[in-house]
């Protein structure tokens, strides 16, 4: 199959790249924007009780002002506000409101704390669910330009804008700007490794622009499904597509590319090494993008639409990185022939006594030792999970602290209980109907009021019938802590379902309570995704590798690696770094990430090691020499997948920072310790039975012995196409 693909490609390069052109012209040209959202609550299915009671607010009080954003006041010397202070707020809050900003439907002065700390002004605006409409965004920087111009006349104080709308205003900006440092970010790392690889500028810009055609294809499509289907994509996705695009593609364009040069070192014409290349690596590359595919596909099954979503848009991204690999790549190369390494002569000969012939032959003789290390240090790592915290401030999280919204916020918990910057909803209905009794209302408002950590209940506001009221509840903390998760959880929740009155019933809302749900949703997740991605991995490593032995100590390795990832992220950022917690999807991301694109690794690996043994060598040998010949390979694909994921700490807020260490931890884990230590190792030990019942090892060639050569073998053009076994990528 991969012969044929690899010869029709060959034969036809520039109709393949004209195709290439036409189709992603066509869908740039007609697919929609890619739109994002930080709204959590848009994220979960409507069974949950945060959703009912955002559902009962909009349908009971559709003319309750929504508080879109706040605006907070201190002095600027950092005393105490005085009287005069106060007057000042009063009257820059009127000024605000008769500029009659478009979206702003009033500014009305708050109160002063009880310190004297802050002051703030609440600014009505109307909701909106449509993450197109930026009209509420453009007020708020429209309002900062105002409230910059009031404070000229009061030089004591000073003010800033915070709250729902301010920081999807900042998050626009801060994403617009991550976009552009992590898209530039991985052009350059891709540029310079493979610089430093290859020695040619040929190769280095291959990956740039052919990734760079097909990016742009696969955001288009992603974007058309989203809108086909409804589908929500969060705040970090696209700066996330980017570097899976970039690395997954640059590392199937290095398979490919090691493979060819090889079999350029062995003999063959230009033409006939492309053609060798796709047919040896093709079925690897398939059976990895495969396992990624499939692990991107199972976050389908995720109650939350943030990562419903966020899996088909990667496993499409992968499907076109594969494709281009599979196509593009080898027609655009096959153009260029061995110019593709200008001005390097490196591809006509191997180096000799390379690293990983030595590394090969020390694993050969003791896969024991290599197995037992590489395996204690993926335990020690693992050990710093047992100290994970989530946290579910993905709005927060996902802003650097310089930002306007977030400097106001913190200011604003400097004279407010934390839980004052955004209240929680309890709702209380009767269920046939009836108007609710003052009597009702006094008892149940005092019987929530008495659950340990909550601040203040404001006064009950009631619907239009008298059917239903919403208390505005202060907690004591900061809504997206442990500990006000916890309030709400454990203490308000059951308390103000256990003190409805009969036929009555009482449902908890706000940003704490759908910070519940989703750890609930998260939990429900981790027992399905998990499992799912786990087993239908191991269906493609068996498949690919005839064995029902391979994939159990396969996924095995790549289970350390996920545990060594998380422990070491959480170490980092929880322990060392005092970051509330890891952003409660990580560990799910984490999880795909290292899982798939460890067995990445692991099946180049394999795949090679079955090949070495086909040729004849006994298990010890044949790991010790596919690790001399995949090994440069691995580590060089690691090392620019590594990089690209790396890129994403340049975004500057927790979020993508955490996301982009413990990425790139995992990835370097998984090539140098997983793919390139413990898997060869094993499998050398396990010997023949690793391939069992299929023995796809076997060969009818005899066996031979001796230790593996750390340097080149003696090799030529093989006329039945299989690989020279001594013909390495190395240099």
């Amino acid at each position: 199959m991969f012969a044929g693909l690899g010869r029709f490609v060959v034969r036809r390069p520039w109709w393949i790249i004209l195709a290439w052109v036409v189709i992603a012209a066509a869908v740039i040209a007609t697919a929609p924007k890619l739109t994002s959202s930080t709204d959590e609550a848009s994220f979960l299915p409507k069974g949950y009780e945060s959703i009912k009671a955002q559902d009962l607010q909009r349908r009971e009080f559709p003319q309750q002002q929504n508080i879109g954003a706040i605006v907070v006041f201190d002095r600027g010397d950092g005393k105490p506000l005085t009287a005069t202070d106060a007057a000042t707020v009063k009257r820059i809050s009127k000024k605000l409101a008769a500029r009659k900003i478009d979206k702003i439907d009033g500014v009305a002065p708050g109160r002063t704390s009880p310190n004297k700390k802050v002051a703030s002004a609440l600014v009505a605006m109307p909701k909106t669910n449509n993450p197109n409409d930026t009209a509420p965004q453009d007020a708020v920087e429209k309002l900062r330009g105002a409230l910059r111009h009031e404070l000229r006349s009061a030089p004591a104080l000073d003010a800033g804008i915070t709250g729902t709308y301010a920081q999807a205003l900042d998050q626009a900006e801060s994403s617009e700007r991550a976009g552009a440092l992590v898209g530039i970010g991985t052009i350059v790392i891709i540029l310079v490794l493979l610089l430093v690889i290859f020695r040619s500028p040929v190769v280095a810009l291959l990956p740039v622009v052919l990734i760079g055609l097909i990016s742009p294809m696969a955001t288009g499509v992603i974007a058309a499904a989203n809108e086909a289907f409804d589908l929500k994509t969060d705040s970090s996705i696209e700066q996330l597509l980017t570097v899976v695009l970039f690395g997954v593609g640059t590392d199937y364009i290095l398979f490919l590319l090691f493979r060819y040069r090889e079999a350029l070192r062995a003999g063959e014409d230009a033409k006939g090494a492309m053609v060798h290349a796709v047919t040896r690596v093709g079925e690897a590359i398939t059976s990895a993008a495969g396992a990624v595919i499939i692990a991107f596909a199972a976050l389908t099954l995720s109650t939350l639409g943030m990562l419903k979503s966020m899996g088909p848009a990667l496993a499409i991204a992968v499907f076109l990185a594969l494709l281009g690999g599979l196509t593009l790549v080898p027609a655009v190369v096959s153009l260029l022939g061995t110019k593709v390494f200008w001005p390097s002569k490196s591809w006509q000969r191997e180096p000799k006594g390379t690293g990983f012939g030595k590394l090969g032959g020390s694993l050969a003789r003791r896969p024991a030792v290599w197995a037992t290390a590489s395996g204690l240090v993926l335990l020690v790592l693992a050990s710093g999970a047992l100290g994970y915290k989530a946290n579910f401030d993905l709005a927060g999280s996902s802003l650097p602290d310089d930002k306007e919204s977030v400097v106001w916020m913190k200011t604003m918990e400097k004279g407010f209980p934390a839980g004052a910057t955004d209240p929680t909803n309890v709702f209380l209905t009767d269920a046939d109907g009836r108007r609710l009794a003052r009597g009702e209302l006094r008892d149940f408002r005092a019987q929530i009021a008495r659950v340990p950590g909550v601040g203040t209940v404001a006064p009950p506001k009631v619907s239009e019938d008298g059917a239903t009221a919403n208390y505005s509840v202060v907690l004591d903390d900061s809504p997206a802590s442990d500990t006000a998760l916890g309030t709400v959880k454990d203490r308000l929740r059951p308390t103000a379902h256990d003190s409805a009155p009969d036929g009555t019933e009482a449902r908890v809302g706000g940003t704490t309570a759908v910070y519940v749900d989703i750890n609930k949703a998260v939990d429900r997740d981790y027992s399905v995704v998990f499992p799912v991605a786990a087993v239908c991995i191991m269906v493609i490593l068996g498949l690919l590798l005839r064995s029902l032995v391979a994939p159990w100590y396969l996924m095995v390795s790549v289970a350390l690696g996920f545990a060594a990832t998380l422990g070491a992220t959480s170490v980092l950022f929880t322990s060392i770094g005092n970051q509330p917690g890891l952003m409660f999807m990580l560990p799910v991301i984490m999880y795909l990430f290292v899982t798939a694109l460890g067995t990445d690794y692991n099946i180049l690996m394999v795949s090679r090691l079955r090949e070495e043994a086909r040729e004849g060598h006994p298990p010890r040998r044949a790991a010790g020499i596919a690790l001399r010949h995949s090994g440069p390979t691995i580590a060089a694909a690691g090392v620019i997948l590594a990089g690209t994921f790396a890129t994403l700490m340049l975004a500057g807020n927790s979020l993508l920072t955490q996301m982009g260490f413990a990425l790139t931890f995992g990835i370097l884990v998984a090539a140098f310790v997983m793919a390139l230590l413990f898997t060869p190792a094993v499998t050398a030990l396990i010997g023949h039975t690793a391939w069992w019942p299929g023995h796809g090892d076997r060969s009818e060639k005899p066996e031979s012995s001796g230790p593996v050569p750390a340097g080149p073998e003696p090799s030529g053009p093989d006329p039945s196409g299989s690989s020279p076994s001594g013909a390495g990528p190395g240099g």
